[in-house]
């Protein structure tokens, strides 16, 4: 079986939450193979590599998407695409409105008041180098979330205390899909308590890949 980890904002492919899945899989779950693919690209980017990615790795055996906040965006337009199962952590779901949080003018709330910039403009470059644009926020806003094609093979691990998502909306868009949805207490965005989830998460993957 192979597993995708697909990392969030500000992070790589050395993530924490993937180095610690690789690490549990290579100790415990040797049949399983761990691809932690660095995705600091434009959005269109990131989505036609991951497409191609899971296609080709289906091909040899079953291949699932574990996608953490953004990477929880792009792990369920993937799985819309290709059929494949996805866990998601914290996902995001609406990016072209979270993200507009680097904009300068904090006070204008819609895609619209991006007008007046520059499409190519960078608005935040993350700490792996991607530099966020007007333009990237236009592809997001073209590529909503507004249906979920296999239900039952998506799942979401939703934190009620993530600080930077809200978590009532995600795990409302989801659970209306028919998506299984778990809601944990407390908890925040990172997933700080990742490792102790391990044994929950590869049971959910192993459900999901079936």
């Amino acid at each position: 079986m192979n597993i995708v980890y697909v990392h969030g904002l500000d992070s790589d492919a050395n993530s924490n939450k993937g180095l610690l899945l690789e690490g549990y899989c290579q100790e415990n779950y040797p049949d399983i193979e761990v691809h932690r693919p660095d995705l600091n690209q434009a959005p269109e980017q990131v989505f036609s590599y991951l497409t191609g990615l899971v296609t080709k790795l289906s091909q040899e055996a079953k291949t699932v998407l574990i996608g953490s906040s953004l990477g929880g965006y792009f792990s369920t337009l993937v799985s819309n695409h290709t059929g494949c199962a996805a866990l998601l952590l914290n996902p995001s779901t609406q990016p072209h409105v979270t993200l507009q949080r680097f904009k300068d003018d904090a006070s204008q709330n819609t895609l619209e008041s991006c007008s007046s910039f520059d499409g190519n403009e960078t608005l935040y470059t993350t700490t792996g180098g991607w530099a966020i644009t007007i333009a990237d926020l236009h592809w997001f806003a073209a590529h909503p979330l507004l249906s979920i094609a296999n239900p039952s093979k998506v799942a979401a691990l939703i934190k009620e205390g993530d600080e930077l998502l809200n978590a009532t909306l995600s795990a409302k868009f989801y659970s209306e899909q028919g998506a299984r949805v778990i809601l944990q207490n407390r908890g925040d965005h990172r997933f700080s308590d990742f490792a102790e989830h391990l044994p929950e998460v590869i049971k959910f993957v192993e459900e999901l890949s079936n």
